[in-house]
């Protein structure tokens, strides 16, 4: 075994202890060596005897089903929450959960109209705008889902930057839309046809076409 191999072999315990318990959900060693192997550099061995180890220890505990074994934090180093509890942070889950799907379908349409508006603007500034946006609308998915697949309750601040991302989000949609209306009002001027001719040429569909109006701020 090499020495950077043996020192995350030995360090493995509290690694496993502070990751079960941040967690609190079962886990097979296959599961924890697999969630793990690549920021900390365990090998499978370290991990089930580590994970032997604490339960052993009593520091965390282990459950036989058929042939696999799961491991969890020990429950009783959790305070105990009432039913008040459960129904406050319930109730919290449905507004976030309400947030994110509302935020969902902001994020679909900004990339519906960016998609227009990258077959109406072809000059090299606003394709380069287009693209930053598309980038952060990919970041903003995968945060959104991260949330979703989040085990534990969201936190107050957890849910204030959801807050915040919205307002950010509708700002920007808002932004883009009046610049889209600018500038198709810019190019009706010179063009023969109707605003509704236009745009059936040019492939643009609005937010009114999908019966979509823009969330309150």
């Amino acid at each position: 075994m090499s020495k950077g191999r043996a020192e995350a072999a030995a360090g493995a315990p509290a690694i496993l202890l502070r990751y079960l318990q941040e967690q609190n959900r079962p886990y097979s060693a296959q599961d924890v060596f697999g969630n793990l192997q690549r920021e900390h550099g365990l090998g499978k061995a370290a991990v089930v005897k580590a994970l032997e180890q604490l339960a052993q220890q009593g520091k965390i505990r282990e459950k036989a089903y058929g042939k696999q074994k799961i491991y969890f934090a020990d429950q009783a180093q959790f305070d105990t929450v009432s039913d008040a509890d459960l129904q406050g942070l319930d109730a919290k889950i449905v507004a976030l959960t309400a947030k994110v799907q509302s935020l969902q379908q902001s994020c679909r349409h900004m990339e519906a109209e960016l998609k227009d508006l990258t077959s109406a603007l072809t000059t090299p500034e606003m394709q380069k705008e287009i693209r930053e946006l598309q980038e952060e609308c990919a970041g903003y998915r995968e945060r959104l889902q991260n949330i979703k697949a989040a085990a534990n309750h969201v936190t107050p601040e957890e849910k204030e930057e959801v807050y915040k991302e919205r307002q950010k989000y509708c700002k920007e949609w808002r932004r883009r839309k009046r610049m889209a209306t600018e500038l198709s009002d810019a190019i009706l001027e010179g063009y023969p046809k109707s605003k509704k001719q236009f745009f059936e040429e040019v492939g643009i569909e609005t937010d009114e076409d999908h019966d979509v109006k823009l969330p309150d701020p």
